[in-house]
């Protein structure tokens, strides 16, 4: 899964690598962002700019607008069937632009979480899918795709998200795509191409974001270390 990822950066950064203005616009940059925060996503309806949308879908058909986050991820396995996501998959495809993700390694009791991002240093594109809900469509909420971990994430966990690294990747999951193009498009992505550290177990709590949760905390000697 993804339950936990991170965003910051520069404009000018975001602009070059996404092709996108951001104009004067004040970027908000965020070393914690969890369920129901807002965060920046590119749309297929959008895709010269920047949107900004909370995590964890809330279909169309809801009876109610509440922010749970029980939707902030759906899995590629079946997602053209299954009634939160159908249409989404479809329809309203979306970049969720990170810099980082976080995943947890189980230590008895404790979690400790790890920070993974791209070796080359650059963003990531993570595949999303996005839904409106309401009279006015006035809410807009994103979910973001994961498979199974490859190499680099399985001894943390076994889900990972799908991302894009090449622009013609991230270009094509916007365009209008028959589904078989789609699903096509969800592949577990390559290993070797992320890299991770273990960060500071503050950031367990959402409330927590600054910039030290990004730094590596150095992992304990081994009884043989």
């Amino acid at each position: 899964m993804c339950g936990r990822y991170s965003l910051a950066t520069t404009k000018a950064k975001m602009e070059e690598e996404f092709g996108i203005d951001i104009g004067n616009d004040q970027l908000s940059i965020s070393f914690n962002i969890a369920p129901t925060h807002k965060a920046y996503v590119i749309t297929n309806e959008a895709q010269d700019r920047l949107s900004t949308l909370n995590w964890g879908l809330i279909p169309a058909w809801s009876k109610d607008d509440k922010l749970t986050g029980k939707l902030i991820n759906a899995r590629v396995e079946g997602i053209s069937t299954k009634p939160s996501f159908r249409m989404a998959i479809r329809k309203r495809r979306c970049l969720v632009i990170a810099d980082s993700f976080y995943e947890w390694r189980r230590e008895g009791t404790k979690k400790i979480p790890y920070r993974i991002f791209p070796k080359d240093g650059e963003l990531m594109a993570l595949a999303g899918i996005w839904e409106t809900w309401g009279s006015d469509n006035s809410l807009k909420t994103f979910s973001i795709l994961t498979t199974e971990a490859n190499d680099d994430l399985k001894d943390l966990h076994n889900r990972m998200p799908v991302f894009f690294s090449r622009p013609s990747q991230q270009k094509k999951w916007l365009s209008d795509l028959t589904l078989d193009e789609t699903i096509e498009m969800l592949q577990q992505p390559a290993s070797s191409y992320l890299t991770k550290y273990r960060v500071t177990e503050q950031m367990n709590l959402p409330i927590n974001n600054f910039k030290q949760i990004h730094e590596e905390v150095p992992e304990p000697p081994t009884l043989f270390g």
